[in-house]
């Protein structure tokens, strides 16, 4: 901007410590170690007992490992400090890792619900007793996990996707259960593959809906809790404010939202009361309104827009 333009910034930090993932990040390894542990123990309880729905599960478990494994390792890009090239750090890490979990979420949904179905081409003799015993120690250990990631998941799109992971091995692990207890009970082998669909099919729409959550981020949607209307509308009825525009809001990462626009004021007001004050202003009429952590002004005088078009040409 030229030297004759008035502007100033107001900026308030994401809460020390890093990004909302960041708080979450023992809970996370604990998480991880579990998952580890009820994986290899259904691989086996799978082998053992031919069962397809625990297979379903452990495969599923194992990718719920990797998905651990990598954000654990974006929050540490995540919280790396910012450098002249990268102003806002690797938060966005955080938000690639997500990504990429819906990628091999989707890619496993679709594995089990084929395996599935040759399944019920070629029917296999599955233990339901064993069955029971690998589908219950994975049902207490998601039910742990789950309860770790429980407040996480509503602050990092990261930590949700972990837990939407665990809670469908959760509920796999009960339609586990269930097969094996038809087949115990009443021999029909047709339980086992009709579980490993429920795996698959709970798998999929939950992942979209990350998907899509995501994707918002990366095309750098407004935050779904952020009406614009009402934010322009909020500006707009500060004493002397005449106009904004370029107006922008964004989501860099999980609890990191971003705001920035351009305000025209009246020149007697800001004459009056000054840029500080009118920026306070700015930020009270937001913080008291809306969840914007970084907020980001450009005070204008008056015809100071029109100055900017013919810049533009």
């Amino acid at each position: 901007m030229g030297a004759g333009h008035d502007h100033g910034h107001a900026h308030s930090h994401a809460p020390a410590g890093g990004t909302a993932t960041a708080a979450y990040v023992g809970r996370l390894r604990v998480a991880l170690s579990i998952t580890l542990t009820v994986m290899v123990v259904e691989i086996v309880g799978g082998v053992v007992a031919d069962s397809l729905a625990l297979v379903a599960d452990a495969a599923h478990m194992a990718t719920d490992a990797l998905g651990l494994g990598m954000a654990l390792l974006a929050i540490h890009f995540a919280n790396r400090p910012a450098t002249g090239n990268r102003t806002y750090g690797y938060a966005r890490a955080e938000i690639l890792a997500a990504l990429a979990n819906c990628l091999l979420l989707l890619g496993v949904g679709g594995y089990v619900l084929y395996e599935a179905i040759q399944r019920f081409v070629t029917p296999a003799d599955t233990e339901g007793g064993l069955t029971i015993v690998f589908g219950a120690i994975g049902l207490v250990a998601n039910m742990i996990s789950l309860t770790l990631l429980m407040r996480g998941q509503k602050e990092s799109l990261n930590v949700r996707g972990a837990f939407l992971e665990v809670a469908a091995d959760a509920l796999g692990s009960l339609a586990v259960i269930i097969s094996a207890t038809v087949i115990l009970t009443t021999g029909w082998q047709a339980a086992d593959p009709i579980a490993s669909l429920v795996i698959g099919l709970m798998i999929v729409p939950r992942t979209f809906k990350l998907l899509r959550e995501t994707l918002d981020v990366l095309l750098e949607a407004a935050p779904k809790d952020v009406d614009m209307t009402e934010v322009r509308t909020h500006i707009l009825a500060l004493d002397g404010v005449e106009d904004v525009h370029d107006l922008h809001a964004w989501t860099i990462t999980s609890g990191m939202p971003v705001l920035s626009a351009h305000v025209v004021v009246r020149t007697d007001v800001l004459s009056a009361i000054g840029h500080e004050k009118m920026l306070h202003e700015l930020q009270n009429c937001l913080g008291d309104h809306f969840d914007v952590e970084h907020c980001t002004f450009q005070l204008e005088p008056s015809g100071h827009a029109e100055h900017e078009a013919h810049l533009c040409h």
